[in-house]
């Protein structure tokens, strides 16, 4: 093990150098050379090695150089101990494994005192070495200013510290508070839109009805019920989403088959598919067997098929396939479709919030995205992955991974269920 003395412009890994940066390093407040200083000028020492354990660079002070960088090569896997007291020096039992560590590092010296930094619950974060090559022992007096000024730097630390991290939850939830407020601003407009062809018409049939032939009650008949039922879902996500992220969703995990949650979407769907001429095929093994929560996993494939479809030609040819296979001790359930397909940036950002109005179906349907939102949040909570593939015009495949069952947990067979009909929140 040695030590490298760095220039500024070699301290790379700075950034991971958290405390040493609250305390300032390389500005001018900086509190650990003011530090090392005002203690070599007590203790009437020239050199002072000072070190953070859990960061990559020491800082070093001689009469050459008030405040450097430095790099230990290899990092040591042991520090000194010292015995539960926060000086060692001369007598102390652990001076020779202190005087032995900088010895190795490549500091030579005569005498030695050291000082453990611990914060108030007694974890030792950081030790200070001074030596230099005098015989004179340190005095009571000298020791007390070391132990007062160091226990005075381990309270400016901690007192930035904790500055530092209420700034960062202050930036973060005003970060998130914006994206919120926008994403919300999308969803309002979305929804408002609705509202007004559905007051439109509702209001002709209320005062025109007689005007009204049966094919033109039938025509607003359907789209009342195509917009109430897609209005109402994403009410539904909307509310679901908002769950989740307020920590209230219960996550009851059970080994269940697979097949009753595809099933379930596929009963759902299929008038949807055949309404849009699209061939909606669910293809899943009835012996395939995940351990999650059943109804956040009827909702994540209802969001994905329901968005297959959405975005899916209405020609004839096109088709949304549900499948699923073991891999490893992970069901992987596959939703793929023939539709319009993502770009790259579209993938990077399909599970992130929108902040700009959404796109419209292949038939005009409205959505905001907020149901892939969700089901990577139900996904997460389930303890598995999702990730998308697409190419523009040829498709898109979602793959959500879901650990498999459990033989030890609960387990709901076909028979438990009643009907075919579990509630999708």
């Amino acid at each position: 093990m040695k030590i490298e003395f760095l220039d500024s412009h070699q301290t790379e890994q700075l950034s991971a150098c958290r405390l040493s940066l609250i305390l300032g390093a390389y500005t001018p407040d900086n509190k650990i050379e003011r530090y090392l200083k005002i203690v070599r000028a007590i203790l009437n020492v020239e050199n002072a090695f000072f070190s953070f354990h859990n960061e990559p660079y020491a800082w070093v002070a001689n009469s050459e150089c008030d405040f450097v960088a430095a790099y230990l090569s290899p990092k040591p896997n042991l520090l000194p101990d010292f015995q539960n007291t926060l000086i060692v020096e001369g007598t102390h039992p652990s001076y020779p494994e202190c005087s032995d560590y900088i010895t190795e590092i490549g500091l030579s010296h005569t005498r030695l005192i050291a000082y453990d930094f611990r914060l108030q619950d007694s974890e030792s974060i950081a030790h200070v070495y001074f030596y230099d090559h005098q015989s004179e022992n340190f005095s009571a007096k000298q020791k007390l200013l070391l132990e007062e000024l160091s226990d005075d730097l381990v309270t400016i630390l901690q007192r930035k510290s904790e500055s530092q991290d209420y700034y960062e939850l202050y930036e973060q939830e005003r970060a998130l508070n914006f994206s919120k407020t926008k994403f919300f601003q999308v969803i309002a407009h979305d929804l408002r839109a609705p509202f007004h062809g559905l007051i439109g018409f509702s209001d002709v049939l209320a005062n025109e009805r007689e005007t009204l032939d049966e094919e033109n009650i039938h025509s607003i008949a359907q789209y009342l019920h195509d917009t109430l039922q897609s209005t109402y879902a994403l009410l539904e996500n909307l509310l679901n989403w908002a769950m989740s992220e307020g920590g209230r969703f219960v996550y009851h995990p059970i080994n269940f088959k697979l097949k009753q949650t595809t099933k379930i979407v596929y009963d759902v769907l299929q008038p949807l598919a055949v309404n849009k001429n699209i061939q909606l095929i669910e293809n899943v093994a009835d012996d395939l067997t995940v351990f999650a929560d059943m109804n956040m996993v009827t909702s994540i494939i209802q969001n994905l098929v329901s968005n297959a479809l959405k975005f899916t030609q209405t020609d004839g040819l096109g088709k949304v396939t549900i499948s699923a296979q073991p891999v490893g001790n992970r069901i992987e359930i596959i939703i793929h479709d023939t539709g319009l397909g993502m770009t790259q940036a579209q993938m990077e950002q399909v599970f992130e919030p929108q902040l700009k109005a959404s796109i419209k179906g292949t038939i005009g349907e409205q959505g905001t995205g907020l149901g892939l939102v969700l089901c990577k949040r139900f996904v997460d909570l389930n303890h598995g992955q999702i990730s998308v593939s697409s190419q523009k015009g040829e498709g898109t495949t979602f793959v959500v991974a879901l650990p498999a069952a459990k033989n030890a947990h609960q387990s709901l067979l076909d028979t438990d269920l009643k009907s075919d009909k579990v509630k999708i929140f």
